[in-house]
């Protein structure tokens, strides 16, 4: 089974490390057009989707999945289908705060969700998520234990591990002769017009709040106005904002340099080599994803019954192979490891998806900040709507 990537567990949020600045990603095999080259992994399928319902026990024929954009492997939710007879209906959002304000508005009926840390501390506070059933849970042994009993979530109550990743920067270096080491350089004047940043309010207005000597996770009115300010600053630089696929923009040499989710750095190396990831101890973040049912679930059998089987070795497997962010299952990994070795020696030898442990406390992870939620959205609307 492969190694514990968090010795120091619950420095910050997981005590998470953050890659000491001017590390790059290596190499790894290039990805055919359409999808990874390397074979999947193989699993059992039923031969009828009617008689795997029955099967199973399951009375539900369909899960409602709202998840990030470019998170759950295609092949995956196929393979849920052939073997439950469950049909899966995949809506995605851009950002936790889209998250919140649809299932706020109560126009969703979703039975599974993938929020992040400080998002599950507001959605519990406010009795928006249903406790798991653990045991109806068979593979949650599957599951690195330093990740298990998060401080958002004590007891995993109402989360398990999907994938964690860092917040950093994507550079073209054949486009950018000057290194970019930190974050502050992205202010530099021979950058104008060629960067991609998140759609994120709390990674954007957290880098910039470091910058500033401040709190990543400030309240402070004062401060989070001089981190507007500073944004707004950036903004000559600034092509566009985009959490869903920024990777596309520095493919396409539309951009050269990018803020984005580590995994997106991992695609993007996997295309163009000299595309490398950095990630700069002055406003580095770090953040989990986690596997979570909203409160009275339409198809709570199904909704379980989904979340085990994404727990499974070769389920893990497909997800660290299509969208390589890092993996907090390491049954999973080993299962990489066995089968799917290009892919992880990649993985191993990648900045952006193996940060070694010994930068652990460099990093600070986003936190719940309460009241001033509508705060921080003000400020970012201020900053996207400035000239």
């Amino acid at each position: 089974m492969a190694r514990s990537r968090f010795p120091a567990l619950l420095a910050t949020a997981f005590g998470v490390a953050i890659l000491a600045a001017g590390c790059s990603a290596p190499t790894p095999a290039p990805v055919a057009p359409g999808g990874p080259a390397t074979a999947a992994p193989t699993a059992p399928a039923a031969t009828a989707a009617t008689a795997a319902t029955a099967a199973s026990g399951l009375t539900s024929k369909e899960l409602n999945l709202y998840s990030w954009s470019e998170y759950v492997p295609q092949e995956v939710l196929d393979r849920f289908h052939d073997e439950y007879g469950v049909q899966v209906n995949y809506d995605t959002y851009s950002s936790n705060e889209e998250l919140l304000a649809k299932l706020k508005a109560g126009g969703s009926n979703y039975d599974v969700i993938v929020p992040s840390d400080y998002l599950v501390t507001l959605m519990a506070q406010q009795g928006m998520l249903q406790p798991l059933d653990k045991a109806k849970l068979t593979n949650l042994g599957n599951l690195d234990p330093a990740l298990m009993n998060p401080t958002f979530d004590p007891g995993n109550q109402y989360t398990l591990p999907y994938q964690w990743g860092t917040t950093g920067i994507a550079v073209n270096t054949e486009q950018v002769t000057e290194p970019v080491t930190t974050f502050a350089d992205l202010w530099r004047p021979d950058l104008k017009d060629r960067l991609v940043v998140l759609d994120d309010q709390r990674e954007m207005l957290g880098i910039a709040l470091v910058q500033l000597g401040f709190d990543r996770n400030s309240t402070d009115p004062a401060e989070l106005e001089q981190a507007r300010d500073r944004l707004i600053a950036l903004k000559p630089n600034i092509r566009l904002y985009d959490s869903d696929s920024p990777k596309t923009q520095l493919l396409a040499g539309e951009v050269d340099v990018g803020v984005v989710y580590n995994g997106e750095a991992a695609l993007a190396s996997r295309e163009n080599p000299a595309i490398q990831y950095v990630l700069p101890p002055d406003g580095c973040g770090v953040w989990y994803d986690n596997l979570a049912m909203p409160q009275d679930p339409p198809h709570p059998d199904a909704a379980l019954a989904f979340i085990d089987f994404l727990l499974r070795p070769e389920n893990s497997a497909l997800i660290t192979r299509d969208f390589p962010y890092s993996n907090p299952n390491l049954a999973g990994l080993a299962y990489v490891k066995e089968n799917l070795p290009e892919v992880y020696a990649a993985y191993e030898a990648s900045a952006a998806t193996n940060p070694p442990a010994d930068v652990v406390a460099q990093c600070q992870p986003v936190t719940d900040v309460g009241d001033a939620l509508p705060l921080w959205g003000e400020m970012w609307t201020q900053v996207k709507g400035s000239d």
